[in-house]
């Protein structure tokens, strides 16, 4: 047994020597990839450390529709209610279908949104809805205009920013009222 899987790693050994340059490559693109996700690919986020309880996270990369929210009922122990967004809805009316259904028992709603709003319209619509909502921002760091902060200080549901920069800094967000963590991604 010992000498058949010696001979196999020497098999293998063979065979990746002649192989070394190409793979070689392929790890690198393959770091490279990872280290620079394309733009839309899901990235994995923490969303609270602390709640190690078991139950069903449901993940919408849309803002659901009633028909969607009402099929949630189908599911037994739902815990959270994610909406992974690319981008901030641009006002109420992509909003209004969350305020229409109840989400089912015990479970909250959770919403990662990417990137600083476009327009006040885009901050204002989360403070129209009228349940319990947690908002985590995912940014690149901070916004080219600091108005963009004052108006994100406004969102009622906003629980925390996450900065994704290669080299953390809270400079540019000085007037950030909300916890501000970062996440760096190294190849």
């Amino acid at each position: 047994m010992r000498f058949a899987r010696g001979l196999l790693l020497l098999l293998l050994l063979g065979m990746s020597g002649a192989r070394a340059a190409s793979a070689a490559d392929a790890d690198s693109a393959a770091t490279a990839a990872a280290a620079s996700p394309a733009p839309g690919a899901p990235l994995p986020v923490l969303i609270d450390p602390s709640d190690l309880g078991m139950g069903v996270a449901v993940v919408f990369t849309h803002v659901p529709d009633a028909r969607e929210l009402n099929d949630l009922d189908y599911f037994d122990n739902i815990q959270h209610v994610v909406l992974e967004l690319p981008e901030w809805p641009e006002g109420w009316s992509q909003l209004q279908s969350l305020a229409q259904v109840a989400l089912p028992s015990g479970a909250d709603l959770v919403v990662i949104l990417q990137g600083w709003p476009a327009t006040n319209a885009a901050a204002e619509a989360w403070n129209l809805l009228r349940r319990p909502v947690r908002i985590i921002l995912l940014v690149d760091g901070p916004p080219q205009d600091r108005s963009v902060i004052l108006r994100v200080n406004a969102v009622h549901g906003l629980g925390r920013v996450i900065a994704s920069m290669p080299y953390p800094s809270r400079s540019g967000f000085e007037r950030l009222q909300r916890p501000l963590s970062f996440r760096v991604v190294r190849p």
